[in-house]
Formats: C-alpha cells, structure tokens, sequence
C-alpha cells in the first residue's frame, strides 16, 4: 500500500518548482504510509506525487508510473492492490500490450489505457487512485467498492486538491483546516462513525466507495460505477454453503499473493480462524515455510478480565487450539495500559480524527510492534457486517431501533456535551437525517417480509456505516506503522452473494453466522468454529480509567483547552469524572462505553488542539 496526493489546477502553469515543492510537502505528511520510496510528477495542468509501501515487484514498481501513447503521457498514483492481476494481466498480453514489471500498478494503467473506464468493473481489489491523461487532459480519480483505501479532496480556488489522508490537503498552500456545523454534528453525534463523502472538514469532501471522480477543464464529475443489487436467492441451503466456502475460499487464496512478509491476524474467532486455517493450508500446500499469527491482548488482562454479552470469553484458550491445529508460528504481542493510554495521541494523529479511542490505540500499537517483522498482514475484519454477526441483527431492542443500531441512544452523548451547542446544533434531527438517508438508499427487495426487510436495512446500515468506520481505523493504524492489512471478507463477489441470503439461512437454527460455520465444516477445530462472536480485546484493567479519567482532569484544569466550548463541565465533574464505570451500556458499538466517553473527549481536544480548532 502507499500514499498518494496531488492537485490539478487548468488555470495556471503547475510545471515550475514552487509547485512541485508544495506537492513534496503534501507528500512528506505520508512517508509513514511509503517509507520505501518516494516520486513526484509534474507537467502545466497538475503535479502527482506518490509514498510507496513496496509490496509487489520492489525493485521495478517505482510511481508515479509514466507511459505514452500517441504523444500523450499517462500517468498514475496508485495505493492498493488488485487482487486478479494475472487475469488482467492475460487479457492486456492478448491484445498486444507488453509488461516491464510484474507489479499490479502497471497492469492497472495499462487497463485504464485499454479500456477506460470500463476498466473499473473488472478491477477486484482494494484501491485509490489518479490517473492522468495529458491527451484529453482529465484527471480520473477512483475507490474501491467498499472504500478500503480512502481518498479525499478539495476545491482551493481552481485548484483541485487531493490526498489519501486529510492531513495531506492542509499541507496544500492556504488550505487551512476549520470545523463548522456539519463537522461538529458528524464528531458528536455520529462520530466516531462518519457519513460517507464527509470529510468533516469545511470543504473537504470524501470520494464515496465505488466512486469515480472526473476533473477536466469544464469541471469536476461525479458517478458510481458499482452497488449492491437485491434479488431473490433462490439457492437451497446445502447450495448456499458450498458457494460460500468457494467464494471465501477463493478470496483468501488470492489475497495470499506477495513479494514480502506475510501473516495473518489470529483472534482464536470464527473469522480470523478460518482466514489463518485456509492460509496455513495454502503455505502447506506449496511448501512454504510456516504460516506466522499474531494475537492481541493486554498486559494483566486476565486478572481483571470478566464475561459480558458483548464478550462472552477469552481469546488466549482458543488461538492455543488453532495454532496447533494449523502448526503456525506464533506471537502473542501484550499492550501495558499506560502505552495504550499514551498512544491515543497517535491513533488521533494516524486518523486526523478523533475515533475508536482504545480501540484505535491499542492497533496502532500492535500494528507497529507487526510491522518490525512484516509488511502485510491479512483479518478477518468485516465478517460480522457482511454475515449479520452483531447483536442489533437480532436483539429486538436494537433491531427495531428507528435509528443507528450501534448508537441507538444519544443520551451518553448529550449528558456530558454543552447543552446550548447541541441544541443549536441540532445533532439529534442531523442524525436522524443521515440515518432517513441511508434507509432511502437501501436498495429494497419487492416481496419481502417486513422481519426480512428490516434485517436487510440493519445489513445496509452495518456495510456503509459500521463496516467504513472499522475499515478506516485498519487503514489509518496499519498504514501509521507502514503495515498493510487485506480484508477477505471484503471480496465484493462474496459480498454480493452474501447480501441476498436469507435471514434463516445465515442464522439456521438461531445461531447467528451459521452459514459461515457450516462454510468452514473441516477447516477449524470445532470448539473455534462454533464459538460464540467475541469482539476485538478490550482492557479491563480499572487503571485504563483512572488514567484516562486524569487525563481529561487535566484538561479541563487548562482554561485554553479547546474543548471547553463542547462540554458541560459540571456535568462531567458530577458524573464521569467521579465513575465512568463500564455498566454494560456502550454509547457506540459493542464495546464503548463509560471510560470511552472519557477518552473520546480526550481525543476531541487532541484533535482541536492539533489543528487549532475552535468551536
């Protein structure tokens, strides 16, 4: 994976070294994304600028990657990885194009060149990319289907600005960062979800999944160039099963393809289990050496470690049987509270937004400890929102909450935020609005059962909300640490078939993902596979709260702290700030909940403070 930034300006010579200077700067904010090497490009219309993670043909893949056509140059940025390079690779031969590198970057501008855009409905993989054509003077600019690779731009003047992470863009000159009402709503009321195409930034915009972006002289064009259908499934279950495992099969294998170290993320669950058997297989297979696990935990964890229907058991027992069964070498890397803490700053830093909270932190800081020994790492991130893993697809209270299933209550929200300002902010009806939106862009299936159709809108909801927010946390903390993670689940042929099963099927006899554990039949121990789901680790050390809860003190103790104009202080010194306690009630997801709520105000103020933010 890479980083990549940019701008296109129609209006005024870009070939002169004031402003390939200003594209280095804005690629100096990436180096951590491409620490193996760096390029810049330039001609009259636009300057691109690439950090590269070498993955694949190290030596030869160097980018910006340039070739010519008919006099014109065609010039790509690229950050991703096209998981059918081979296929493409044949089809371009057999039309008479000829290849100086094995790596995927010149495959897919030789596809652009071939094809156009055309091109995109045969790319599989995970992607961001600007691709210029000096003949027709356009700058094509492209995400994946599920938005694993961000992207996002803006507009300085005629200038059109663009990088992988926001940090890029505010390194452009007189693009300064400033948060007005939609920014505030999407922090405080959604966040740490975010509204796809936001870039909560005033002025910045996201490019949204399966979207290409069209920068020519006449303006800028938006279209979608893939999403989901809904259809009958008209397969039986024992049918429904093998194409499953085929599908997943498939996409694990050819996830597998790289030029340097590889392992896979081993919880001891379903998901990543059944990635890591298939991977250790597939090593066995072509006699490669053992395939290396990692699995997460925190220091003392078991001492304080307690059962919750949000997390049934412990990893550790369950990631001892899959590595014997699949003879891994393994590592088992311990975070101690105090780094988990500290490294907040640095998830915020990596994010350019406030999020997760421990969730980030704590994989920024196994992510690094992974990458001093390897490059790419595959998870099984992604499972629940494609198989409908998560309690709101069947607990009655969140299923048929009228809003965000994993934020079905703001209260935890507007009890410590400052009343005035959520009022004039009107976060609840903006949070209504994103979530009617959504709803509205469910691609409905005629026929269905209410019980059906509403599973249906939660799958929608999990996919473009939930599933975006997971994602950018993997990319932004595994990219901070010059790790690139691939995603399986996220194969948009298994998602496009998984989409249009049944209700029944994927939960047969009651138990959610069953569909999934019959699909992985053979594979795992079956104490794994019919393991009930147990989200990402959580700390359950109290000094994780007393830590975080001294922090925020401090903060507030600092008459300049930007996060004055957001809270209600009393509220705060009356109630977390006594005992934010972990009372079962998380205000996002599964597992944020009380010392989260402190944390995430923490990172509301790193965040302002880091580009001089005021309400």
């Amino acid at each position: 994976m890479c980083g990549i930034c940019g701008f296109c300006d129609f209006t005024r010579d870009n070939d002169t070294p004031e402003w390939l200077a200003a594209g280095d700067r804005m690629g100096e904010t990436m180096n951590h994304r491409g620490p193996d090497d760096r390029g810049s490009w330039q001609d009259g219309d636009c300057v691109l600028i690439h950090r590269r993670l070498s993955v694949m043909d190290p030596e030869r893949g160097k980018q910006p990657m340039i070739r010519s056509r008919e006099g014109t140059d065609q010039v790509l940025v690229y950050n991703g990885e096209l998981y059918n390079t081979p296929d493409l690779r044949r089809q371009l031969e057999e039309r008479g194009w000829e290849f100086e590198t094995t790596c995927d970057t010149e495959v897919l501008l030789v596809a652009l060149m071939e094809w156009g855009e055309e091109a995109l409905e045969k790319l599989e993989g995970i992607f961001a990319f600007a691709w210029w054509d000096s003949g027709s003077r356009r700058l094509l600019c492209v995400r994946d289907r599920f938005g694993v690779k961000p992207f996002f731009w803006a507009k300085r003047g005629d200038t059109f600005v663009f990088g992988s992470e926001l940090k890029a863009l505010f390194a452009y000159p007189g693009l300064t960062p400033r948060l007005g009402r939609t920014g505030l709503c999407e922090v405080l009321g959604i966040g740490p979800a975010r509204t796809a195409g936001v870039g909560v930034f005033e002025g910045v915009e996201e490019l949204p999944p399966a979207c290409a972006l069209s920068v020519t002289p006449e303006g800028i064009l938006q279209r979608t160039y893939w999403a989901l259908e809904s259809h009958p499934h008209e397969d039986d279950y024992e049918t429904t099963v093998k194409k499953v495992r085929e599908l997943l099969l498939g996409a694990i294998r050819r996830q597998l393809v790289s030029d340097v170290p590889l392992c896979t993320f081993l919880s001891g669950g379903l998901d990543s289990s059944v990635i890591t058997a298939c991977a250790a297989r597939a090593y066995q297979e072509d006699g490669r050496p053992p395939l290396e696990t990692y699995s997460f935990d925190y220091v003392g964890n078991e001492k304080f470690f307690h059962t919750s229907a949000f997390q049934p058991d412990a990893d550790a027992p369950f990631v001892q049987k899959m590595v014997e069964a699949c003879q891994t070498r393994h590592t088992v890397l311990q975070c101690d509270i105090p780094s988990l803490v500290e490294a907040l700053d640095g998830a915020v830093a990596a994010r350019d937004l406030p999020g997760m909270v421990d969730v980030d932190s704590s994989l920024l800081y196994f992510c690094r400890k992974v990458a001093e020994n390897h490059v790419v790492a595959i998870s099984g991130e992604c499972a629940d929102e494609v198989f409908g893993g998560y309690p709101w697809f069947e607990r009655p209270d969140m299923l048929a909450a009228p809003t965000f299933p994993w934020c079905p209550d703001l209260t935890p929200r507007r009890e410590v935020l400052n009343k005035a300002l959520w009022n004039d902010l009107d976060v609840e009806p903006y949070v209504a609005r994103r979530y009617r939106e959504s709803l509205e862009a469910c691609p409905a299936l005629p026929g269905e059962n209410a019980d059906e159709a509403r599973r249906r809108e939660v799958g929608w909801l999990s996919l473009h909300w939930f599933m975006a927010c997971l994602l950018e946390r993997k990319d932004r903390m595994s990219m901070a640490s010059g790790l690139e993670v691939r995603v399986p689940f996220c194969d948009h042929h298994l998602v496009e078939y998984v989409w249009n099963i049944p209700w029944h099927f994927k939960a047969m006899g009651g138990r959610r993902k069953q569909v999934l554990r019959d699909a992985a039949a053979g594979l795992l121990p079956e104490e794994v596979r019919l393991r009930p789901k147990s989200p990402y680790p959580k700390t359950h050390d109290p000094l994780y709260e007393q830590l975080v809860r001294a922090r925020l003190a401090h903060i507030l103790d600092d008459s300049s702290a930007p996060i004055h104009g957001l809270v209600d202080e009393a509220a705060l010194r009356k109630g977390l700030m006594v005992s934010a306690g972990d009372y079962g009630r998380p205000w996002f997801g599964q597992l944020m909940a009380g010392p989260q709520m402190l944390a995430y105000l923490v990172e509301l103020n790193v965040w302002m403070e880091r580009y001089h933010l005021s309400v």
